[in-house]
């Protein structure tokens, strides 16, 4: 598929304006809720989202600061009861619209030697803790809730290899808590997202209601990170010669680099903060001395994770443990350094008045293990408009 050159300008509501959308009448509770960014998804689809529950404490604090309406259970998912969840929420079971979550993706991810960690106890975030498990503990709070409808998300690695066999036993037990369901890749970038994710999502739609999932079509045009970031640096295209097929060799040339963004912002209307943390230079580290090798839109053959984006195109996909010093990533294409919060907000497709805490490193890591907001407003407009107004109206 190509660009299209016909599409909305790239905007994300402001976290006042997603507040202020009209409520469709359907209301969610979220588990493993992060930060918040599937919540900000479902409230800009017109959802109500009631409950949450997040166990890792930099996590909480984000998700509160951002969503001063939904009522956060902190403890640990195994703790938490499924007629606790139904008392907070004023509701029987069967009653919930729709039951969301997203269980830790990291022991499923392609990365590393993932299965080494399967059954044990290690490092996450800021807790030690076991979290191949996690699923099913989602799969247990559904039985119990019965909500109309469930959304459910993890990496693409988890239909992947010997991960096969979770994510078999995890489809059949989803199946038996009485659902049909649907599971499908979906990619960030084709659902309104400057970033290449891909996340596995299952939706599934209680029996009795007789009706199919849905997931969301991909839209006909993608942002670049030009779009989402037009100050990233002016360069144009020097010269495309055609090879095979669609395949373009693209040469670039740098006219001119716009300053480093500071802490004033960028013209009149900008309303936030655009400081570039020094956390995010390059320099004194060997993917700094790597970063001068690389032309524009390279990725390093060293060091597998360090890309020198290029700004025509979406980003390659934001990781979790990439805020880290001096650890490889996707960076900026003209200056040494990786791309500053304000930036990433944008890449992830966050409100520019999203609230963050904490290093430089923990901001990237919530906005890296986040479901981006717009990504998700998608699916959940999906469901909105093919199950539950249709069940409704039945």
């Amino acid at each position: 598929m190509k660009f299209n050159s016909i599409k909305p300008p790239y905007r994300v509501p402001t976290m006042k304006e997603i507040s202020e959308v009209p409520w469709n009448g359907f209301t969610v509770a979220s588990t493993f809720s992060g930060c918040g960014g599937s919540s900000l998804g479902y409230k800009m689809a017109g959802f109500k989202v009631a409950w949450a529950s997040e166990f890792i404490k930099a996590a909480q604090q984000t998700y509160r600061d951002n969503h001063t309406d939904t009522i956060l259970d902190t403890r640990d998912i195994r703790n938490v009861q499924p007629d606790e969840i139904l008392s907070a929420l004023g509701m029987e079971s069967g009653q919930l619209d729709l039951l969301d979550g997203s269980p830790p993706c990291a022991s499923f991810s392609l990365s590393g030697n993932r299965e080494d960690s399967w059954g044990l106890v290690k490092a996450y975030s800021d807790t030690k803790q076991r979290t191949d498990d996690l699923f099913f503990e989602f799969v247990r709070i559904l039985k119990g809730v019965q909500p109309k409808v469930f959304v459910a998300e993890n990496v693409k690695g988890l239909i992947s290899g010997k991960a096969k066999g979770y994510f078999l036993e995890i489809l059949s037990a989803l199946k038996a808590s009485g659902y049909d369901v649907s599971c499908r890749v979906l990619d960030a970038q084709w659902l309104g997202v400057p970033q290449g994710r891909q996340r596995t999502i299952f939706i599934g739609v209680r029996n009795d209601l007789k009706a199919k999932p849905a997931h969301p079509l991909p839209l006909p045009y993608r942002y670049s990170i030009r779009d989402a970031i037009p100050w990233v640096t002016s360069i144009y295209v020097d010269q495309v010669t055609p090879t095979h097929g669609d395949e373009k060799i693209t040469k670039f040339k740098v006219e001119k680099t716009l300053p480093t963004v500071t802490a004033n912002g960028i013209g009149s209307d900008c309303l936030y903060d655009w400081t570039v943390a020094a956390e995010s230079g390059l320099s004194g580290y060997c993917a700094g001395r790597e970063w001068d090798k690389l032309s524009i839109g390279q990725q390093s053959e060293k060091y597998f994770n360090l890309i020198k984006v290029n700004p025509n195109k979406p980003s390659p996909t934001i990781c979790a443990s990439h805020g880290t010093m001096g650890s490889a990533s996707p960076v900026h294409p003209v200056e040494k350094r990786k791309f500053s919060i304000a930036e990433l907000k944008r890449l992830c497709a966050f409100p520019d008045d999203f609230i963050l805490s904490g290093s430089y490193a923990k901001q990237w890591e919530r906005l890296g293990r986040a479901v981006p907001p717009v990504m998700m407003s998608h699916i959940a407009a999906t469901i909105r408009d093919q199950i539950l107004n249709k069940c409704a109206h039945k």
